[in-house]
């Protein structure tokens, strides 16, 4: 027996509907939508700002005005979505925001990219009969944070941050103060943002419609360096930025501009093109080694993995008794860049005092990760600026490249050259997946085949437990993205029912694919599978599909680090932890 059809009425066209969560994403599923602040797929509904307000008749005749993000869809109910009545209300919701609005759009980071901005100007808002935000107190802008900046005057109270935030790091920095006409988003007892636990993922940032929460923007910064004759400016870019950029360019999601990008790079005035990819390869080759000889003394397991600085900081202000269970290389980005400081100048006959290596990353909390004192060589910082790939767009298009219309480019090598193991890095489960390819055949010799471990893939699930045989001996993966998963996975550690072997962590959902600095994608629940997509494309696209496979990784251990764990590759590749339990940005220079 098969269930009975449901169907509605949306504007004259009858649409079925099964599972989805609300009227919002059944009206998304017809091909329509309606204007919303506080929505996001990947978020509990609020109901917040009013913006996605629809009519309702129900069979009855009954009309009544209801938010469609909160609303269950019902059977025989039609729906108006731009009744004179529907309009008016939104029009009305906009002026009101914008009255309490700091309207300087031309100087907002978030301008051309801001709802406020574009919901303006489809409604046809020309006049505010309400009295302007210049009339009240402006409140300080907050820019304590290394990664991101805090501009309560451009709040529109959606909460999307706060929830963004307890939801996916279980964390709640952010949170509303006081009542009525002083309500505010602010952090913990009204403490600037660089004085309490953030860790810097931007998913706040990521979700706010607004510019009251932007990515510190350091664009200008890197410019001055590009500008500059007497400096050699090097760059490498991350696997995930390679499937975002181009949406910012109109291509489709997921698809890969890695070959664009390295134009690109070149035409901005940057002398050489490197790929974090290749230090992806180096992090298995460190990290591979280090879980087998974990596994086999079995001491201070699970290990977990540390490329993800969210997950490092989250780790050092709220678990530091648990700092031995992180493994001790570095990220990608932190270990390539020394290995540039370190052969840039033998290379390519470069004086290393004019030296400039800057990182294109998915991610705002890089911007923290590149300041951290240990993360320097001789009170250099290894890695001098990083720019989220939304602030590389913004220089690609402030530099009048026609980003689509470029011709592709290769990489330079030696440090460009990579496998797909290093691809899919981006995306979540990919690290795992990536080192069990590597760690199968260093235990047992022998070819692993198929290389494919899809039960560790998937953006949606952000907890998954996979077992594995290598050779007789099981060994147990646990997978999670989002810090509140993996409080989860700790919480099991401490109580003692935990029977995995290795910790996979990525603060973001879905991975370094939806990183806090990658082009906006709040409203399509599907660009973090697209993305991942597109990584996992180009791993079988790939000669090489496992890091110890690479040409170049290979090389570089022989002439410079002699083998994994080496005393010199731990001098360049691996780092310490720190109990920062006290919370500021007192590890940062």
């Amino acid at each position: 027996m098969t269930d009975e059809k449901k169907t509605l009425i949306i504007e004259g066209k009858e649409v079925e509907f099964t599972n989805e969560p609300n009227l919002l994403e059944v009206i998304r599923k017809a091909g329509m939508n309606v204007p919303t602040f506080c929505y996001r797929p990947d978020l509990t509904s609020f109901g917040a700002c009013r913006m996605c307000v629809v009519e309702v008749e129900y069979p009855n005749g009954r009309k009544m005005i209801n938010s469609s993000c909160t609303m269950p869809p019902e059977a025989g109910i039609k729906v108006y979505l731009n009744t004179a009545k529907i309009r008016k209300i939104r029009k009305t919701v906009l002026e009101l925001l914008l009255a309490n609005h700091d309207r300087k759009c031309l100087t907002c980071d978030k301008s051309g990219n801001c709802d406020l901005q574009k919901y303006a100007e489809e409604y046809g808002i020309k006049e505010i009969r309400f009295p302007d935000k210049a009339e009240k107190e402006y409140l300080p802008i907050d820019d304590s944070s290394p990664s991101l900046v805090r501009d309560p005057n451009k709040c529109i109270l959606c909460g999307a941050c706060v929830r963004a935030c307890s939801e996916f790091q279980g964390h709640s920095v952010l949170g509303f103060a006081n009542r009525g006409s002083r309500t505010l988003v602010q952090p913990m007892n009204g403490r600037p943002l660089g004085q309490v636990d953030c860790v810097n993922c931007g998913q706040c940032a990521a979700v706010c419609p607004t510019g009251a929460l932007t990515i510190k923007n350091e664009t200008d910064l890197v410019w001055d360096e590009l500008n500059n004759p007497e400096k050699t400016v090097v760059v490498q870019m991350a696997p995930a930025t390679r499937v975002a950029l181009g949406e910012m360019f109109g291509l489709p999601v997921g698809e890969n501009t890695i070959k664009l990008m390295n134009a690109a790079l070149r035409r901005l005035g940057f002398n050489y093109v490197f790929d974090t990819n290749f230090s992806a390869d180096l992090t298995i080759m460190e990290e591979a080694s280090e879980f087998i000889e974990r596994l086999k003394a079995g001491e201070n397991l699970p290990l977990f993995t540390s490329c993800c600085p969210a997950w490092i900081r989250y780790m050092e202000t709220q678990h530091p008794d648990m700092l031995h269970h992180l493994s001790s290389c570095k990220s990608p980005m932190s270990m390539l860049s020394p290995v540039l400081v370190d052969l840039v100048p033998k290379y390519f006959n470069v004086n290393r005092e004019n030296l400039v290596v800057v990182a294109i990353m998915p991610c705002t909390a890089k911007k923290y990760e590149c300041k951290r004192s240990e993360l320097s060589t001789n009170g250099k910082p290894d890695t001098d600026y990083v720019l989220t790939t939304q602030e590389l767009g913004k220089m690609i298009r402030g530099a009048g490249i026609d980003f689509k219309s470029l011709q592709p480019e290769e990489n330079d090598s030696p440090f460009g050259e990579y496998t797909g193991a290093g691809t899919i890095f981006g995306a979540s489960g990919g690290v795992a997946e990536a080192a069990v390819r590597t760690a199968y055949e260093f235990v047992t010799g022998e070819e692993l085949n198929p290389v494919d471990i899809k039960e560790m893939r998937g953006t949606t699930n952000r907890s998954k437990t996979v077992e594995l045989d290598i050779k007789g001996t099981k060994v147990v993966v646990r997978v999670v993205s989002t810090l509140k998963e993996a409080e989860k996975a700790i919480q099991e550690i401490k109580n003692g029912t935990a029977n995995f072997h290795m910790l996979e962590v990525m603060a973001c959902p879905g991975g370094c694919i939806n990183g806090g600095g990658q082009p906006r994608s709040c409203d399509d629940a599907t660009v973090k599978i697209r993305r991942a997509d597109g990584l996992y494309k180009e791993d079988t696209e790939l000669p090489f599909r496992k890091s110890h496979k690479n040409p170049s990784i290979i090389k570089l251990y022989q002439e410079h680090l002699e083998k994994p764990g080496s005393h010199r590759a731990h001098e360049l590749l691996h780092t310490v932890y720190e109990n920062r339990f006290a919370g500021s940005y007192k590890d940062i220079k």
